[in-house]
């Protein structure tokens, strides 16, 4: 290990976050889309359930899906792309409201087992692999940074695929379409849903692009890429006040966390705690200096590790980076999260509007 964690050197893409901060919003701004049709009183219910708000791109695609299957929304994608409208959805198609649980928890509503609290569902896909799409934000008060990709039976790499759903979903479809006997089966359904994607995304001046200018304005803003990949973003002032480089690389990191995850007996675990019990006091260190970025890599990472050996470390560093981020809705949906995470999760106790999530395995701690 090396000594304890230090700031990285001042460069210009630190140094001008707050000016990066004003050209990230003067992009959206100019992309802000008309209101969807949507009534006020699902709107507010959505944010209300939530305690987030909601993207316009969101409500327009909620729109799009339909006029695809006036019937049933939620299903329109499910024919031809195999995926399925959940999570804020739900409560747009009022499925809140036939709840077979009477006690849903919506910060756990087609949470996975990698999902960071940054990280909200909307798209459910392969069962198998437990793919979904979702938008990711940097804090609880912002819109989405981008929509991710996560397949959490693989992992929890969380894969940039638009700054939209519609960007998203027409990425996905472009794959379905590389896909062995893509062209044969259903390849006629593709090339529909595909012209009608982007005739929409244009209409509404929606980029369909993996990687838009404001997510490339982000990157700059990324002080570490985190195990999960889609990178931590931090107030950092013009004296890099703000976030200070763990003392290990992601890989000694790793090796730390398989040590001890695998460790043969409770007195080799205990030992192969200590690198990590020195990072933690690094970590208290940078808080005390307002390097309060330190502390939400490492616990992230501990999170995206998997391993129920951390769990307590977990609670320990994230919560308290949050509070001290002033995201607090997040150290929220941590706590809830962490009490019931579990990687045996089926669709079923995925699903906080179904009878079956209200009692799921908890391997948490144990």
């Amino acid at each position: 290990m090396t000594g304890r964690g230090k700031r990285k050197p001042k460069s210009t893409p630190q140094a001008g976050n707050e000016e990066l901060s004003k050209k990230t919003r003067s992009a959206q701004a100019s992309a802000d889309l008309t209101p969807a049709q949507c009534s006020p009183g699902l709107r507010e219910e959505v944010e209300r359930l939530y305690q987030l708000r909601m993207p316009e791109d969101f409500y327009h695609f909620w729109d799009f899906c339909s006029r695809l299957n006036p019937e049933s929304p939620r299903d329109a994608l499910k024919e031809t792309l195999g995926l399925r409208l959940v999570g804020p959805f739900d409560i747009l198609a009022e499925a809140h409201k036939i709840s077979a649980n009477p006690e849903p928890n919506y910060y756990l509503h087609w949470r996975y087992f990698y999902d960071p609290p940054e990280y909200q569902t909307i798209l459910q896909g392969n069962g198998v692999s437990q793919l979904h799409l979702g938008y990711y934000r940097d804090s609880p008060d912002s819109l989405p940074a981008f929509v991710g990709e996560n397949e959490a039976k693989k992992g929890c790499t969380i894969s940039p695929v638009g700054d939209n759903v519609f960007a998203a979903v027409h990425l996905f479809l472009g794959k379905k379409r590389k896909e062995k006997n893509g062209r044969k089966e259903g390849g006629a359904a593709l090339d529909i849903l595909g012209e009608e994607l982007r005739q929409r995304a244009e209409s509404l001046g929606l980029s369909l692009e993996q990687k838009t200018k404001a997510m490339k304005l982000r990157d700059k803003k990324v002080v570490t890429k985190t195990f999960h990949g889609a990178g931590l973003v931090v107030p950092v002032d013009k004296n890099d006040v703000g976030y200070r480089e763990l003392p290990e690389t992601d890989a000694g990191l790793k090796r730390v966390c398989k040590a001890i995850a695998e460790a043969r007996s409770d007195e080799e675990r205990m030992k192969a705690f200590g690198p990590l019990q020195e990072m933690i006091t690094f970590v208290q260190f940078a808080n005390d200096e307002c390097d309060y970025g330190m502390g939400l890599e490492l616990g992230l990472d501990l999170f995206c590790y998997g391993s129920h050996y951390f769990t307590k470390v977990i609670r320990q560093l994230l919560p308290l980076s949050y509070n001290l981020l002033k995201r607090g809705l997040f150290g929220q949906i941590l706590e809830a999260h962490l009490s019931r995470r579990s990687d045996n999760s089926s669709d079923n106790s995925l699903d906080q509007l179904s009878s079956g999530c209200r009692k799921p395995p908890d391997l948490v701690g144990k």
